[in-house]
């Protein structure tokens, strides 16, 4: 497979994608957007000085997780020395510290560090992935790179959606992609207007094959979490009731993927917030 170039072919290349090993390596190949694959190879050559003996990832970060996941995490991006220095979203930064030890006491994964793609780490009937695949300078890709990468996640949505119970997103910009990824899909039924995100917001979403949870979280930057804006304690109560649902939902017969394909995208979203990435 040839890496996607640009919009049309990223589009093509998700839709394509039968299983979540094919849709991992057409993500990691794409180079659809000049400045963020100019910005992730500059920060994989130059380094941080913590880092220097290691190789950088430097490509676009797939999701991580089982292919039968009832739970979906949706972060905005990852970390230029974080996902972007290791390969796996959230891992090797300070945002996936505070999320995966809240994903161990949860319940939700076996072991409360993420450190490495080959650490030992899995996720238990949770998949996380990123809004956009790619690290974005500053934290912040432009409405341009957030539309083209958009069905990567579209994609990824549907083929989680006979399993798919609960989606959690972390921020603001997260929250956002996720309804618009769910109402492109049509894997949920999506209002309008548009609910709004708030830390602890639990919105039902439904549909003809059955009905998705939406929650929303602050997102554990260090910003947010060096001010006490989210703490141990709030995140681990949004997760509680993530794993609530997702066990109250698994009483209901396995769901068929919706009918039909991705649609059009490129919805208005507010400005984003650049503490946000994963």
């Amino acid at each position: 497979m040839t890496a996607a170039t640009d919009a049309g072919e990223v589009a093509a290349q998700a839709a394509g994608a039968a299983t979540f090993g094919a849709l991992e390596r057409a993500v990691a190949q794409c180079r659809a957007c000049p400045r963020l694959v100019a910005w992730r190879e500059q920060v994989a050559a130059q380094r941080r000085a913590a880092f220097r003996d290691e190789e950088y990832w430097g490509r676009p970060v797939p999701g991580f997780g089982p292919p039968d996941a009832a739970l979906l995490v949706v972060g905005l991006a990852p970390a230029a020395h974080g996902g972007n220095r290791t390969g796996r979203v959230f891992t090797g930064d300070r945002s996936g510290d505070w999320l995966y030890a809240a994903l161990f006491r949860a319940g939700l994964a076996t072991q409360p560090t993420s450190t490495h793609v080959g650490d030992g780490l899995e996720l238990l009937g949770t998949r996380v992935a990123a809004a956009v695949r790619c690290a974005p300078p500053a934290n912040r890709p432009t409405p341009s790179e957030r539309d083209t990468c958009a069905p990567w996640l579209d994609r990824e949505v549907l083929l989680l959606a006979p399993t798919l119970r609960v989606v959690l997103a972390l921020g603001g910009f997260a929250w956002d992609a996720a309804l618009g990824t769910l109402a492109r899909t049509g894997v949920a039924d999506v209002p309008r207007p548009r609910p709004r995100f708030g830390h602890g917001a639990a919105v039902r979403l439904g549909a003809v094959t059955g009905a998705v949870t939406l929650l929303g979280c602050y997102h554990p930057s260090q910003q947010n979490t060096f001010t006490g804006r989210l703490t141990e304690a709030m995140l681990d109560a949004v997760l509680a009731e993530a794993a609530t649902a997702v066990a109250a939902d698994r009483r209901r017969p396995t769901r068929p993927p919706p009918p039909g394909g991705m649609t059009t995208f490129g919805t208005p979203l507010p400005p984003l917030r650049g503490d946000d990435a994963s």
